[in-house]
């Protein structure tokens, strides 16, 4: 019996894929993408969106009337709003991040670019996320378009994803590592 993950990735798959090509006929690949970060980042900032796309008590027409007025007052893409309609209409906005995710992860493919997932206790700045950038495509030889994402949980350091490879600097993990090499002195 297949998982929700899987059912939920197979849905987002085949929505990102038309959003993809739409976008890509449309030359509005940039725009969309641009579009969907924003939208993510609203997401991690917003409690209240976060509940409206998961929420099965909300109705189909009010979440549909909501992704819209938000897309409008965010001044999307027509493609991206339209995508956010469509997930609505179909009570399928709860795979909306993975539709971000998925969607992105073929801009990068089509670019010959690999993407890096990068973790840190704090906002990076710019010269920060450039220098992130180019050491990551040091170490890959490839260009790394870099996704950024904030958990004051790490208190401190990076935690970098790319592909498969997965690199944990972060203090919380050291700490973490210090306290059972701790525990087996005792």
């Amino acid at each position: 019996m297949p998982s929700k993950t899987t059912g939920a990735a197979g849905v987002a798959g085949r929505y990102a894929t038309a959003l993809f090509e739409l976008a890509e006929r449309d030359k509005a690949l940039d725009a969309v993408a641009a579009d969907l970060r924003a939208l993510r980042q609203m997401t991690v900032e917003s409690a209240d969106l976060r509940r409206l796309i998961v929420s099965p008590v909300i109705s189909r027409d009010e979440q549909t009337k909501a992704v819209t007025t938000l897309a409008d007052k965010a001044g999307f893409n027509a493609l991206t709003r339209n995508i956010l309609g469509v997930l609505a209409k179909n009570r399928r906005l709860f795979a909306l991040d993975a539709v971000i995710s998925d969607f992105l992860a073929r801009l990068s493919d089509s670019r010959g670019e690999m993407t890096a997932e990068v973790t840190s206790a704090a906002p990076l700045s710019d010269s920060q996320l450039k220098a992130v950038a180019e050491a990551l495509r040091a170490a890959t030889g490839v260009k790394v378009s870099v996704e950024t994402k904030v958990d004051a949980r790490l208190l401190g350091g990076l935690v970098v994803r790319v592909g498969s490879r997965m690199v944990d600097s972060s203090l919380r993990t050291k700490l973490q590592k210090l306290q059972l090499a701790m525990k087996g002195i005792g």
